[in-house]
């Protein structure tokens, strides 16, 4: 019978759309009954029973307990069985790694930080990945084999043609042409490579503001400035991975910025970048400035200003949303998108009163006019989005129930 399980409309495959039908209700609602799941999928009460006889028994679901005033085994209530599956997301930036595990519905069991200032003497990046994932694998109480599949979310992207990490000069020991063969001597797991702000336009998409959105352009600024872009419901990457590297974006109102790869910049980074937002807040003579790290200190300045929203911190917001307004343009242009989503804390601070500004010239300044919104998943949004990445495939794969 080798073969069949494939074969659309037998009866095996049938019986695992039904079944991957209700597991991913349950992930949606919680725990239901049987006639409640009967009644979201449309089956009859016996062929409900035989679902999550068949779930349970392969360890998909488990009984969570029964409804209340409803007592007997018609009212047991059914949940994913979160160890079923597992997966892993990393958020790699030149300081530190960050590493979490999720069990399959989609709670964070597990997290980790590894610094790496440096180069981290004597540590290859190898080295450094299994580290990171091993820590939070070991916070979630599990071993590395556990874990079903990893994504690693990094600045730039590696190019599908040549397997090297282009458009991030600026991430130390991530260029070797042998890396990826050799991340994948060592784990274990299959292993994915996404741009970091793709994978923030994937937890938007999943759980923030793009939810239920098919066309849209996510900006972020924080650290560097980027953009992800999600046509027809799927990332657009691009031919060598670098769609949506506006920071090398020629503007108007910043210098032809050229060898840009070399320079690792561009004219819209250096017109609204993090690093714009120091220089022009000294400018305009604002005092005292915060310290720290300039995207620390960009990320302080629009939320001060956007708070007192006056004087020379109304003119910081105003000259910052042209300068982003400016590049958005030629995005929307080009794409039409439906909606722009404001992400990184460069943006995501500004809050109503920045995305008001930059919407109104925007409008000003393009011909087509995509509604903007700020993004709502705050906490290291780069490694949610690695985890929802992973957590789909993982999910594809634990509940196939045709095999």
């Amino acid at each position: 019978m080798a073969g069949t399980a494939g074969t659309p409309g037998t009866p095996r495959v049938l019986r695992a759309m039904n079944d991957r039908a209700a597991l991913d209700l349950l992930l949606e609602h919680g725990p239901l009954s049987r006639t409640r799941i009967g009644k979201l999928t449309g089956l009859s009460k016996p062929t409900a029973s035989q679902l999550l006889a068949r779930l349970e028994a392969a360890g998909l679901v488990l009984v969570t307990g029964t409804s209340e005033g409803r007592p007997g085994p018609n009212a047991q209530l059914y949940a994913v069985n979160p160890a079923a599956a597992y997966a892993a997301g990393l958020d790699v930036t030149p300081e530190r790694i960050l590493a979490a595990v999720a069990d399959v519905t989609g709670r964070t069991v597990g997290e980790y930080e590894l610094l790496t200032p440096g180069r981290r003497a004597g540590q290859t990046v190898v080295r450094q990945v299994t580290d990171a994932l091993d820590g939070a694998v070991k916070a979630a109480g599990l071993v590395r084999a556990d874990i079903q599949r990893l994504v690693i979310g990094t600045p730039g992207a590696f190019d599908p043609n040549t397997g090297r990490l282009r458009y991030a000069s600026h991430l130390p020991g991530w260029h070797s042409p042998a890396l990826l063969d050799e991340l994948a001597a060592a784990l274990p797991m299959p292993v994915e490579y996404e741009n970091d702000v793709n994978l923030v336009a994937i937890a938007e998409q999943r759980l923030g503001a793009a939810r239920g959105h098919e066309d849209f352009v996510l900006l972020w600024n924080e650290g560097g400035l980027g953009a992800a872009l999600v046509l027809g419901g799927r990332l657009h990457r691009g031919w060598t991975g670098g769609a949506g590297e506006v920071g090398f974006l020629p503007v108007p109102g910043a210098p032809l910025v050229r060898h840009v790869t070399k320079a690792n910049s561009g004219g819209y980074q250096e017109l609204a970048g993090s690093q714009a937002i120091p220089k022009l807040a000294r400018e305009l003579g604002i005092q005292p400035l915060p310290t720290g790290p300039y995207a620390e200190v960009a990320a302080a300045l629009v939320e001060q200003a956007a708070d007192i929203n006056a004087g020379a911190h109304r003119q910081l917001l105003e000259t910052y949303a042209t300068g982003l307004a400016t590049g958005l343009a030629s995005l929307v242009s080009v794409l039409d998108p439906e909606l722009v989503v404001l992400s990184g804390a460069s943006l995501t601070r500004g809050g109503e009163p920045l995305r008001t500004l930059v919407q109104a010239e925007l409008e000003e300044l393009a011909a087509s006019r995509p509604r903007l919104v700020v993004g709502d998943v705050d906490e290291h949004p780069v490694l949610r989005g690695a985890l929802e990445s992973a957590l789909a495939a993982t999910r594809d794969e634990a509940f196939d129930t045709s095999r």
